[in-house]
């Protein structure tokens, strides 16, 4: 059932805070943090605290030095996907956020936030 709300387009979860509407329920308890601010998934080594444990496990990487996600086009190691994706951008010259209003095109949507 859950998959095929993907395919039918049904939201049955709905954020009380902002109305945005989910598949899953798992997704709006995720949401939810953003918030209440609440961050149950913490770092044994520093303290740093999470919203996902994902981002937990990625953050161990950092303490252990992992960085298996390679630049295919330099070699540059990264321990983050996200960080290695941005990164190739430079070489590729990819630039997929686009302001609506002047067409200006940007590689991180934290720069087409900040424009």
């Amino acid at each position: 059932m859950r998959h095929l709300r993907t395919h039918t387009g049904e939201r049955p979860f709905e954020c009380s805070y902002c109305s945005k509407r989910f598949t899953q329920k798992t997704s709006l308890t995720t949401h939810l943090r953003i918030h209440t601010g609440e961050k149950p998934f913490q770092c044994g080594v520093c303290s740093r605290s999470f919203t996902q444990s994902g981002s937990l496990t990625e953050h161990l990487r950092l303490h252990r030095g992992e960085r298996p996600y390679v630049c295919s086009h330099c070699g540059r190691p990264f321990s983050h996907k996200g960080h290695l994706t941005e990164h190739v951008r430079r070489h590729t010259g990819e630039r997929p956020y686009k302001c609506t209003t002047c067409n200006k095109t940007f590689a991180r949507n934290g720069l087409l936030k900040k424009h």
